[in-house]
């Protein structure tokens, strides 16, 4: 991937940090808008399981397609027709009559906000590479912000101005973000190269390894976020509004940690920052997992997200500068199998709750981030550190 763009940093950045947001605020405008389809339609938590899914097969069908195009026509062209394709899902959804047809607006929703997500890391990665500076852990804080704005305003929309009045003022505001930064964003190309060769599934078993090693990042993430408040609540005999404050903790760290972890990655190089990482996140885990009241545990949970937060970014950072491969091609795979963490978590930990305890399973997961710890050695061609000149070709 080439570099044609010699304007400053600082717009450029700026640009691919609001990207993140917009693409942040609408996938956060989901969680407010589920329990109001679900009113609309008249459907049970079984029946919205099944729209929820097409959400995830949305993603995973339609990454590598952008993942492709990434590499044959670079990441702005990719992430300006994801993102122009995602602006009227919203609107879509609110207005179809029928279960189906919400499930086919869904579907899309989730398939062009997963191609926008390829193509906005992939665009990242090109500006990392451009200014030989880490961005992508910043980017991701900004992603989560998005998420927190979409989940706060969706709620306070949809109770003041209904189903359709909270989807016209989600977009408008998404429309208006990506009328700032796609004209500003950094406008990259494939080379010649990468133009003329034909798309294909890697041949290096590396990017699948990285996108393990997501995968193995992000379960923990997913079972936080699903599972913290039923374990404290359960087992720790949390209230209710106590037991919220496991995956609010896990959050609000993993946020300030992101918007950190560049500077800490070009500190500390892309290696030492993962196995310190992990090693913190297992140490939240471990801590929640055998604390024995909730208050103890919650601190676990945000030792957790400390540790979490720069997993993820790192490992995609590392895909989209794997040598000799598009960075899109390399991001798909990643964030695909990353992703697929997410999407299997949920079922998968409620059918292990059913016959061992959450504590376990919080050390379990633990233990599963020796993984990412044990492969740190992978995540080298992420380094961007204040020693390293740019000794790379942009």
């Amino acid at each position: 991937m080439t570099n044609r763009d010699d304007r400053p940093a600082g717009p450029i950045r700026l640009a691919v940090s609001a990207l993140f947001f917009a693409n942040g605020l609408m996938i956060g405008s989901w969680a407010p808008k589920l329990p109001a389809l679900m009113a609309r339609l008249e459907i049970s938590e079984g029946t919205a399981g099944l729209v929820v899914l097409m959400l995830g097969v949305g993603s995973l069908l339609v990454m590598p397609v952008f993942g492709a195009m990434t590499a044959r026509h670079g990441s702005a062209r990719a992430v300006r027709i994801s993102a122009l394709l995602a602006l009227p899902t919203l609107l879509l959804m609110s207005l179809a009559p029928s279960l189906l047809l919400v499930a086919g607006a869904v579907l899309l929703y989730g398939g062009f906000l997963g191609g926008m997500d390829v193509a906005m890391n992939a665009n990242a990665v090109a500006v990392e590479r451009a200014r030989r500076r880490a961005i992508m852990s910043s980017c991701h804080g900004f992603w989560s912000l998005g998420g927190v704005v979409g989940a706060g305003l969706g709620g306070v929309a949809l109770s003041s101005l209904g189903e359709m009045g909270h989807a016209l003022l989600v977009t408008l505001i998404f429309a208006a973000v990506l009328g700032f930064a796609l004209p500003r964003m950094l406008k990259d190309a494939p080379d010649a190269r990468e133009a003329r060769a034909p798309l294909r599934l890697p041949r290096s078993p590396l990017p699948y390894i990285i996108g393990f090693m997501a995968l193995c990042c992000m379960v923990p993430e997913g079972a936080i976020l699903d599972w913290a408040a039923v374990y404290l609540q359960r087992e720790m005999g949390a209230s209710l509004s106590l037991a919220g404050w496991g995956f609010a903790a896990c959050a609000a760290t993993m946020a300030v940690m992101r918007f950190i972890g560049d500077l800490l990655r070009q500190k500390l190089g892309a290696v030492s920052m993962l196995r310190i990482s992990a090693v913190v996140a297992i140490a939240g885990l471990g801590i929640a997992g055998m604390a024995p009241g909730p208050m103890l545990a919650i601190i676990g949970f945000g030792f957790a997200g400390l540790g979490i937060a720069n997993l993820v970014p790192i490992a995609f950072s590392a895909a989209g500068n794997l040598p000799m491969m598009a960075p899109g091609v390399g991001l798909a795979v990643v964030t695909m199998m990353g992703y697929s963490g997410i999407l299997l978590a949920p079922g998968s930990i409620g059918f292990l709750a059913e016959r061992m305890s959450f504590s376990a399973i919080y050390m379990g997961l633990a233990g599963l981030l020796i993984v990412p710890l044990l492969l740190s050695p992978l995540v080298r061609t992420a380094e961007f550190t204040d020693q390293e000149d740019a000794a790379a070709a942009v």
